[in-house]
């Protein structure tokens, strides 16, 4: 019986080196696992930081791009009223000289339009 008993012995002693082995390699994937959760969770936050840095630089260009198209609407707008202005300035040089030069046919044209105004708001 010493002899079954030995191989009792024998593999209790495998099992338990076998266990013990188990349990090393459980222990190192666990190690394993927890490391590349922080390796996961480091890349995670150096993304979120790209992605910030990124949406600020896109913020920045999109707000300098709307305040130089309103600048330069602004310059175009002011542009257009001096334009207008020029214009009727022009405008109204050329009817003074009119006048000065034809008097009576400014006098007439004023008539005219006058009636052509008063015949279409009776309508």
């Amino acid at each position: 019986m010493s002899s079954i008993e030995g191989e009792g012995e024998m593999k209790a002693m495998a099992d338990k080196s076998t266990y013990d082995r188990l349990e090393k390699d459980v222990e190192a994937v666990k190690n394993d696992i927890s490391a590349l959760a922080d390796q996961i969770s480091e890349a995670l936050n150096s993304l979120a930081g790209t992605a910030r840095k990124e949406a600020r630089r896109g913020y920045k260009q999109a707000r300098s791009t709307a305040d130089s198209l309103m600048t330069d609407v602004s310059k175009q707008g002011n542009a257009a009223f001096e334009a207008a202005q020029d214009a009727a300035s022009t405008l109204e040089e050329t009817l003074e000289d009119a006048i000065h030069q034809r008097p009576i046919a400014a006098i007439g044209l004023a008539v005219g339009l006058g009636f052509l105004i008063g015949v279409t708001w009776r309508r």
